[in-house]
């Protein structure tokens, strides 16, 4: 490797390491409590350094939800297949949003729990599935509705992708924040918790309650069997 190519490598690791230590940070502290200054001592640099990066804390913001949400659509796009039965492959998308949630704790609080502000969208960036989860899941409702497996009255995909979308959330969130000691109740474990959230959102928009339910159940033994195949070859 070249002089030209270790520069470049270690300017992106570099970056790279503002950009976890910043995510840090906010999540702990939130957005106005946070500073340049301090994102640099996290990371035993000098804020000049942080500047040559990125030209003032918001638009360092901006890269890390970019980064961040970015990733979080490339994760549906790999986790769930493009073909077959939109049900199975809605019930794999609901699996795949808590996972994400369940694996990295620190984006998702970022993204979804903690006050920013706001990221303009690039060029095609709102329309991309690839960048944008929000496209993806909307694709697959309107799916859902078009091939008539949803309720007569649901006729808004918006409004449908969006009701989803808070009923997952709350059950990743409630993972997240309310602590697993909790004298005052006995927490059910996460997978039968994150396996009920999704039977009851699905249940209640689906024109067939329990056509829709056993194959949200089909397709979440599938993940899990898949799950543990990997699991083992990995030993």
């Amino acid at each position: 490797m070249g002089i030209p190519e270790r520069r470049d490598r270690e300017k992106k690791e570099l970056r790279q390491k503002i950009l976890n230590a910043a995510r840090e940070l906010l999540v702990k502290k939130g957005y106005e409590a946070v500073t340049m200054r301090e994102i640099a001592k996290r990371i035993e640099y000098s804020a000049t350094a942080l500047y040559k990066h990125f030209v003032d804390k918001d638009a360092l913001v901006r890269e890390l939800c970019r980064e961040d949400f970015a990733a979080f659509a490339q994760y549906f796009v790999e986790q769930v297949a493009s073909s077959g039965d939109p049900r199975e492959r809605m019930a794999r998308a609901g699996l795949a949003y808590l996972d994400f949630a369940e694996q990295y704790p620190g984006h998702y609080r970022l993204m979804f729990m903690t006050e920013l502000p706001p990221t303009p969208p690039e060029e095609g960036e709102r329309e991309d599935p690839a960048r944008n989860a929000y496209v993806f899941v909307r694709g697959l409702i309107d799916e859902l509705l078009r091939g008539g497996y949803l309720r007569a009255d649901l006729t808004d995909v918006d409004l449908v992708a969006q009701t989803v979308w808070a009923g997952v959330h709350g059950a990743a969130a409630l993972d997240l924040i309310v602590p697993k000691s909790e004298q005052w109740l006995d927490f059910r474990a996460r997978r039968e918790r994150f396996a009920a959230a999704l039977e009851m959102v699905a249940r209640s928009m689906a024109k067939d309650p329990d056509d829709f339910a056993r194959t949200l159940r089909r397709a979440l033994e599938q993940a899990e069997k898949g799950k543990k195949a990997a699991k083992k070859g990995a030993e």
